[in-house]
């Protein structure tokens, strides 16, 4: 019995060490998810941050059709402006358990309450002392503390639904500890240069360059589209097509999508 692949339709993107490298996404990565969305694909980033501090480093929010804030926690709409939380918040008892224990930095979201290591010690403590059931998430040194079931990949399924497209027809990309529930919900994952070791191994693509610099790459390998106007151009002369796992259009994305 032959399985179809679905097609690479859509893309799911974290943001930090990413397509943000220190913080930062280069103009030539905000460019090439341009020529992506104009190419009539959905774009989805999902990232561990709170939705002020994106709007803060990352001005081009509107070439994503969706984002996923919080690790999971939170669905934006940049053309809206509508936010829907996807979770209870968290509660004033917690937060004061762990300031009372000199948690610092501490960060309260809609849904997420974040800090760093080693504070996941005491983290951990407060979640036991309190009877709560809560999650522990990690990134990279950061320490993200969510109700269950709450991770990127239940995010993603939320922001799919949105949008009309399923989660096999999308290409997810990330670097870290908290990307692989991503990962795994998507039809094809990929992991830029500077993932972490056991990312690389369970993706389907290992990408040679880092953070926005394989994003691109990604993009032109598995879509065929540069990321600049010249290249778009000659792209569309030649009448080439995609390098890597073609994939037409759905119809009904490119109707329902800006």
């Amino acid at each position: 019995m032959t399985v179809s692949t679905p097609p690479c339709l859509a893309l799911a993107t974290d943001y930090d060490e990413t397509i943000a490298l220190e913080g930062v996404v280069d103009p030539k990565v905000v460019r090439a998810l341009a020529s992506l969305r104009k190419d009539g694909r959905p774009l989805v980033l999902v990232t561990g941050r709170e939705l002020d501090d994106l709007r803060r480093v990352f001005p081009d929010l509107a070439v994503f059709h969706r984002i996923v804030a919080e690790n999971g926690g939170l669905l934006y709409d940049p053309e809206t402006g509508r936010e829907r939380p996807l979770g209870p918040p968290p509660t004033v008892a917690f937060v004061e358990a762990l300031k009372e224990r000199g948690v610092a930095p501490l960060e309260v979201g809609r849904v997420v309450v974040a800090t760093r290591e080693p504070y996941h010690h005491a983290v951990l403590e407060a979640i036991r002392a309190l009877g709560m059931e809560l999650q522990i998430i990690f990134n990279k040194g950061g320490v993200m503390v969510l109700p269950p079931g709450i991770n990127k990949a239940s995010g993603l399924k939320a922001a799919a639904g949105e949008i009309g497209v399923p989660l096999d027809a999308f290409v997810a990309v990330g670097d870290a500890e908290n990307d692989h529930a991503l990962l795994a919900a998507c039809g094809t994952s990929a992991a830029v240069a500077n993932a972490l070791p056991m990312l690389k191994e369970s993706a389907d693509i290992v990408l040679s360059r880092p953070a926005g610099a394989g994003v691109v790459e990604l993009i032109r390998r598995v879509w065929g589209i540069a990321g600049d106007d010249r290249a778009a151009r000659l792209r569309r002369r030649s009448g080439r097509g995609p390098k890597a796992r073609p994939a037409e259009p759905d119809p009904a994305v490119a109707r329902t999508l800006p």
